[in-house]
């Protein structure tokens, strides 16, 4: 494996599992300290600690060391999770967090905020034991001493550990050496003897195939737990024995068994590398002799080395353990590839377009049978690769927690962050996008938004205010909700910034929602002083920009005293849609399927400017002729597609209804860049090119234009962009 590949691992990885730590911390800061969340922040140190060391990374070993220790003291009960603690490991998993961007950056060799690490180092100093601690390491020292002195426990003060690692570790990526690294960080290692007898003539040497047993004497302060976590990567596949300084001869008796070398062998090497003495030897080979073929776990019940109970457990667990690990197996893949995949798809879903067109124009029934077939699984080929792109809205939410929680505190302002339908699934691409305008927006809600607690009291509002996230499907869009409970947007105040800024009119007559509009303008601010967060003018235009950008809308709902909600709708993907396409002339168009309410023929004497009467109901419309402006004589019989988008609907008005088919979403040049009812092209089994439309965008101005006339230049180009010329 390539180790730059391989340390991209370590990067992923470690974020994941970072982001585990700080949501496991938060969650104990809301709640209270659990024994669950306690293990969870000690499962991300121990597995990043891990990891780091597999890759020589010895400054994140130490310092993740040091972490483990303090959270080690923590789940023995020799130490509390006060709020302190916790704030510190908060501090800490920041800096882990830095020091695993330096990874990723390249740099390998240090700390680049060694004096950062050195101050949170010096905090984390463990904490003074109370009494009970000190009785019970008192009571461990006192039974280690017995064990010590017991006639079956033999005179080597160090750790003896045994390796025969998997076959193929050398094609994994996985240095051997890295182990012997990673262990002398944790003490140090006396001696290694290698075990040769499994090589093969150098004729039939595989390079890439490990035939080598380690054997390592390891002098350490270090746990058991701790030692067996430098090989945690390896342990599927190989055997790994470690023995205890002044183990008992049984110990050495089941190491005797479970190696695949004859015990003689493997007692020569023993005595080699120091574990044993040649006497201490000679005993455990004639204990061995004595017990027969008694099982090592009933040898350890009759010599008292460890409680009956201990041993049932243990042979629960390892059945457990064997039938848990087929369960469930998740494949990494990355994005790059997912999207080389979507396009793919997309390709194949025009080409079936185009097979199905060639076979019902040649007639052949056969063959229109076997492209539908074909049609078929392209479909579902596109629905399951469009599906591995899913990703749940949660993977965005969980990043806010941590942001909300320091903001607030730099504010002085107590706040509960509420997160619901994080279920909700979104396309990869979606989400990696739309992190940055829900950014803005929460840190507007604490800044604008939320009050302080004593204006709160004075209000007769709860002291701690609320900022809630939700997220829900509706229509084949996903909607995002980010909603407070504060003192709302004062619409006065607004109009009266939108004036003197020169954004609005004085006189001019504005509805609430144009009001409320205002804020997306550019440079547009009710701030009274800039801050650190906000007053500069600049955040909400950009969000409204990078919302349209994927082909999405936002509005703000508020009532002043009572708080601001800010709804983003956007599509649930970017990729390929079911479409339903139409003809206006001979120029093709298509709208997303599911938007489509109902089609019906049009009634002429019904319509009336940009308004139809339908089912007794005003219902306004478009009419893609004067919009396109197409020359082509209008068919005698024209229809109605009435499409609907969140409350608001539009009738369109076409010439002819084509049915539905699978869009590919192609997007538009750079010159089209600011057209803003057209979402992007697709291409038709025919070759041809059509155009799809912007459902929300037409729903919105269809209702807010009155003057037909200008409905083109309205509904294309915003104020300040001119109509490109083609010339």
């Amino acid at each position: 494996m390539d180790m730059a590949a391989a340390r991209a691992t370590l990067v992923q990885e470690s974020r994941e599992l970072l982001s585990e730590m700080e949501n496991a911390l938060l969650e104990m800061e809301r709640n209270g300290t659990s024994e669950e969340g306690v293990h969870a922040v000690f499962r991300a140190a121990h597995t990043i600690k891990g990891s780091a060391g597999l890759f020589g990374l010895e400054h994140v070993v130490r310092f993740t060391h040091s972490m483990e220790s303090v959270l080690d003291g923590v789940r023995a009960g020799r130490a509390e999770m006060s709020a302190e603690l916790l704030a510190l490991m908060v501090d800490c998993g920041d800096h882990l967090s830095s020091l695993i961007d330096a990874v990723e950056q390249g740099i390998l060799d240090r700390d680049p905020d060694s004096e950062r690490a050195g101050a949170l180092l010096d905090r984390l100093s463990p904490p003074v034991a109370d009494s009970g601690s000190r009785a019970l390491t008192e009571r461990v020292i006192e039974t280690r001493a017995e064990e010590i002195a017991s006639p079956r426990a033999v005179l080597n003060d160090a750790w003896h550990i045994s390796l025969r690692l998997a076959r193929d570790v050398l094609k994994s990526g996985m240095d051997p050496m890295s182990f012997l690294n990673y262990l002398s960080g944790l003490g140090e290692v006396l001696a290694v003897e290698l075990l040769e007898d499994d090589l093969p003539p150098l004729s039939e040497l595989d390079p890439e195939i490990l035939h080598l047993g380690i054997e390592v004497r390891f002098s350490s302060e270090a746990t058991r737990q701790q030692i067996e976590a430098a090989f945690e990567f390896v342990s599927e596949g190989s055997l790994i024995r470690i023995l205890p300084p002044h183990a008992r001869i049984e110990e050495y008796l089941e190491f005797l068994r479970t190696m695949p070398e004859s015990d003689r062998r493997l007692g020569e090497i023993l005595v080699a590398c120091g574990a044993l003495t040649p006497n201490e030897l000679e005993k455990v080979l004639a204990f061995q002799r004595e017990s027969g073929e008694k099982p090592i776990g009933k040898i350890f019940v009759e010599e008292r080395i460890v409680p009956p109970v201990v041993v049932e457990t243990a042979l629960r667990k390892q059945a457990v353990t064997k039938a848990s690990s087929r369960d469930i197996r998740v494949v990494k893949v990355e994005a790059e590839k997912l999207d080389i995949l979507i396009d793919l798809v997309g390709e194949l879903v025009i080409a079936s377009a185009a097979a199905r067109v060639a076979a019902l124009g040649e007639g052949a029934k056969a063959s229109a049978e076997a492209v539908g077939t074909l049609a078929t699984l392209v479909e579902e080929i596109r629905d399951s690769a469009l599906g591995l792109r899913m990703v749940p809205i949660g993977e965005v939410f969980q990043r806010f927690p941590r942001m909300v929680r320091d903001i607030s505190r730099d504010l002085g302002k107590s706040v509960e962050l509420v997160i619901s339908g994080a279920e909700a699934e979104l396309d990869k691409s979606m989400v990696d996008r739309i992190a940055d305008p829900l950014t803005h927006i929460v840190r507007n809600s604490l800044d604008h938004g939320l009050e302080t607690e004593a204006v709160r009291i004075a209000a007769g509002k709860p002291a701690q205010g609320t900022i809630s996230f939700n997220a829900y499907h509706e229509t084949g869009s996903i909607v995002i909700e980010v909603s407070d409970d504060g003192a709302g947007i004062r619409r006065d105040k607004v109009l009266a910034k939108a004036i003197e800024r020169g954004i609005a009119q004085a006189g001019q007559e504005l509805t609430d929602r144009e009001i409320l509009n205002l804020v997306f303008e550019a440079g547009f601010s009710t701030a009274d002083s800039v801050s650190d967060l906000s007053g500069r003018g600049v955040g909400m235009d950009v969000v409204r920009r990078n919302v349209e950008a994927l082909r999405g809308e936002i509005e703000l709902q508020s009532v002043e005293g009572q708080g601001t909600t800010t709804r983003l709708r956007l599509p649930l993907t970017l990729a390929i849609i079911d479409g339903f396409h139409f003809l206006v002339g001979k120029s093709s168009y298509v709208v997303p399927l599911d938007m489509v309410k109902e089609c019906a023929d049009l009634v002429e004497s019904d319509l009336h400017g940009g308004i139809v009467r339908f089912r007794g109901e005003p219902l306004p419309v478009i009419q893609l002729r004067k919009l396109f402006s197409v020359d082509e004589p209008p068919s005698r019989r024209r229809s109605l597609v009435v499409a609907q988008h969140g409350s608001q609907r539009v009738g369109l008005v076409v010439d002819q209804l084509a049915g539905e088919l699978q869009a590919v979403i192609k997007p538009l040049g750079p010159m089209f860049r600011n057209l803003r009812a057209v979402g992007g092209t697709t291409i038709l089994g025919n070759g041809s090119v059509a155009l799809i439309l912007d459902i929300p965008r037409l729903a919105q101005i269809a209702v807010e234009t009155s003057a037909e006339r200008d409905l083109g230049r309205t509904i294309f180009f915003s104020k300040k962009q001119e109509v490109p010329s083609c010339n």
